[in-house]
């Protein structure tokens, strides 16, 4: 699935609880080293979610403090690195849709 076609529901996600896309960009560039320029060609390309993470400039190294359950899944227990980065995504937008500031989602 392109990162391009699940991008615009991380917004939409977020924007019905009242933050807004630059939120969601900068979960975006914190974990994955992204600027907005480089963000922007990855959508523009429609590249795959296993592009836009080969890709990504750096993956934060604090990305294994990224824990909890996302879709029924316990983040830790993962084993495909490629499935974990894209669960870890989407546990900090989802923990920004339920109202937690983004301060405390990025200081981990």
């Amino acid at each position: 699935m392109p990162f391009s076609s699940v991008y615009p529901l991380y917004i939409q996600k977020v924007e019905r609880k009242g933050f807004a896309k630059g939120d969601v960009d900068k979960i975006i560039y914190w974990l994955t080293g992204y600027d907005e320029q480089g963000l922007k060609i990855q959508l523009d390309n429609n590249c795959s979610f296993e592009t836009f993470f080969a890709n990504a400039p750096m993956i934060n190294p604090n990305i294994s403090l990224i824990k909890g359950v996302i879709c029924g899944c316990r983040i830790e227990e993962i084993e495909d690195e490629l499935m974990r980065k894209i669960r870890c995504l989407d546990k900090l937008v989802d923990e920004l849709a339920k109202g937690r500031q983004l301060e405390k989602i990025l200081n981990r």
